[in-house]
């Protein structure tokens, strides 16, 4: 946890010469401005000024300057450019000229709803697997559709081609301080996922950034692209991003239930506000192609070690967590995250009871085990009308 002073020695003793300052437009894309050492005190105490009329969704031209002041806490060198003249990156916070934080920030947004769990007592972990596709490039570099190898679940080299630059992938989320679990060949031809540790909830969202772009640049050393999309191929699984959320009492929160009372509480919240979420979740098009196909959700239901359901409760040894499985990779996931965390503290506060778990396997179950269920929203235009409510607007303003 560098402080301001500390990130100025760093700067001047491991001889970095380029200083990339990040935030995030309203879709999750990492946007950077480069600076010399020399503008860092000048970044830390006034902001660097940028454009935020040539941001998508941020300011119209009349009102177009914003501040970047970078989180000195977020350091981390980036480890495939040059180790003399280092270059290092920083998330920052977006201010308005005033000083202000800016409102469409969407780390504030999530810093802000962790703050508001906190203050109610209760503490949030959040862990994502991310599944991503490895596709050829054609002769002018340009992405193609066919994937880098026709191998399957968990298979090994020499069907599994992958392997290498999963291992490249995890030595160097290692390097930039992110904890990789497990890594494996995913179901689909080409297809990757890595696991990385959990961790609070803005940890994990500036993880999930980070490691996006890893893959996206190891993938292009090695002559490949990277598709996050959540249904890259028409007849192959889909791309999730499934979110596992656990909750306990903070430490001055004495009082009240365990945290297997805790979870259900929080699961019952989501299930009650998935469908005004779920625009956020999947926020484009191509996402209403997976959801309900290949082990994607259809239904609002959970089950124990169901696959099947849009919230599973996994047989772990751990402390109880539940796993989220409707999100993909294309969502924002400082928002995402907001909205989840936001719709289980409220489940916690009303103490809401989840309906019964579904046992049956959803994807083959027939039409009397499913008409009583209702249905996630099955395409983009139907989320966003579910999207505009007070309990969206309460969180994102």
């Amino acid at each position: 946890m560098y402080t301001q002073q500390d990130v100025l020695d760093f700067i001047q003793e491991e001889d970095v010469k380029f200083i990339r300052l990040a935030f995030f437009d309203l879709a999750g894309r990492q946007k950077n401005v480069s600076i010399m050492p020399n503008q860092l005190p000048r970044a830390f105490q006034d902001g660097i000024s940028f454009d935020a009329s040539s941001v998508e969704g941020f300011q119209t031209p009349d009102r177009s300057d914003l501040f970047l002041h970078p989180d000195p806490s977020t350091i981390t060198i980036i480890p495939w450019r040059p180790t003399t003249g280092k270059v290092v990156r920083m998330f920052c916070d977006i201010r308005n000229p005033d000083g202000s934080p800016y409102q469409k920030d969407s780390r504030r947004i999530l810093k802000d709803t962790v703050e508001r769990a906190r203050q109610a007592g209760y503490e949030f972990q959040i862990g994502t697997e991310m599944e991503f596709y490895l596709f050829n490039l054609d002769e002018g570099g340009n992405p193609t559709k066919i994937p880098f190898d026709a191998a399957g679940y968990m298979d090994i080299a020499p069907d599994d081609r992958g392997e290498n630059i999963r291992r490249d992938i995890c030595f160097t989320l290692e390097q930039m301080g992110i904890l990789p679990e497990a890594s494996h060949h995913e179901e689909g031809p080409g297809q990757n996922e890595i696991d990385f540790h959990y961790a609070d909830p803005l940890t994990t969202a500036d993880n999930t950034s980070t490691f996006k772009w890893i893959v996206r640049t190891k993938a292009v050393t090695n002559g490949l692209y990277a598709d996050f999309s959540p249904k890259p191929l028409a007849d192959k699984p889909g791309n999730g991003m499934h979110i596992n959320l656990s909750v306990k009492k903070s430490a001055q929160n004495t009082g009240g239930s365990d945290d297997e009372a805790l979870l259900q509480y929080a699961l019952a919240g989501i299930l009650r506000h998935i469908e005004e979420i779920t625009a956020y979740l999947n926020p484009v098009d191509n996402s209403y192609r997976r959801l309900g196909t290949a082990k994607a959700p259809a239904y609002i239901s959970w089950g124990r070690e169901n696959r099947s359901q849009l919230v599973r409760i996994p047989a772990t040894k751990d402390s109880p967590r539940l796993e989220l499985r409707s999100p993909d990779a294309m969502a924002n996931p400082y928002l995402a995250y907001a909205l989840v965390i936001a719709a289980a503290l409220d489940g916690i506060q009303a103490q809401a009871v989840p309906p019964a778990a579904v046992e049956a396997d959803l994807f083959t179950a027939p039409g009397s085990v499913t008409a009583s269920l209702k249905r996630l929203p099955r395409s983009l235009e139907e989320a966003k009308a579910k999207a505009d409510c007070d309990f969206v607007r309460k969180v994102l303003g």
